[in-house]
C-alpha cells in the first residue's frame, strides 16, 4: 500500500543570466531534461555553471522554507527566498530524502539528482557567512522529467511504500 507524503510550492524565481537577481514568478514552464522557462540553468544555458566540467545537469533546484527560517533563527542570516539561488522555494517536504527517488511538482514528474550544496560563488552574492549553516541543507538538484507548467501553490508528491499489515 501507497500514501502520499506532500509539501508544497511556496515561491518559484529564475534569473535570465549567471550573476543576475533571480526575480518571483507566479508559474513557470518546464522542459523535460532542460529545466525552467526563462531560467539560466534551463533553456537559456547562461548559468555559471552551465557549461561545467562537472557535466552535472542544472535542471531544477529546490529549497526547503523551513531551512531559511532555520538558517535565521540559528544565525540571524535571513535570506529571502531569491537570495538563496534556488528555483523553487518548497514548504512541508524534507528534500534531502528525495535523492535519487522520483517525485512529482504539480503534474511534472522530477528526478532528485544531488544535494545542492552551498558554494563560495553563493556565498560571495549574498555577502554573509552562509557555508557552514548550509552544508547539507542548501537543496536539492532535480532534472525535470516531463514538459509542462509548475505554479506557486503546487503540491509536491512522494509516494511512500508502507507495509501491509
Amino acid at each position: 500500500m501507497a500514501e502520499t507524503e506532500r509539501g508544497r510550492i511556496e515561491a518559484i524565481h529564475v534569473a535570465a543570466a549567471a550573476g543576475q537577481p533571480l526575480h518571483a514568478v507566479e508559474a513557470v514552464g518546464v522542459t523535460a531534461h532542460v529545466g525552467l522557462a526563462g531560467d539560466r540553468y534551463g533553456e537559456l544555458a547562461t548559468g555559471r555553471y552551465s557549461n561545467h566540467a562537472s557535466g552535472k545537469p542544472r535542471g531544477i533546484t529546490l529549497i526547503e522554507g523551513e531551512e531559511l527560517d532555520r538558517l535565521a533563527d540559528s544565525t540571524g542570516i535571513r535570506l529571502d527566498p531569491g537570495q538563496s539561488r534556488r528555483n523553487l522555494t518548497t514548504r512541508g517536504i524534507r528534500l534531502n530524502e528525495l535523492v535519487g527517488r522520483t517525485f512529482k511538482v504539480g503534474s511534472i514528474r522530477v528526478r532528485g539528482l544531488e544535494l545542492c550544496e552551498p558554494c563560495e560563488y553563493l556565498q560571495g552574492h549574498v555577502g554573509q557567512p552562509i557555508l557552514a549553516p548550509l552544508v547539507h541543507r542548501a537543496g536539492l538538484r532535480g532534472d525535470p522529467l516531463d514538459d509542462g507548467e509548475i505554479r506557486v501553490g503546487d503540491a509536491i508528491e512522494i509516494a511512500i511504500e508502507s507495509a501491509s499489515a
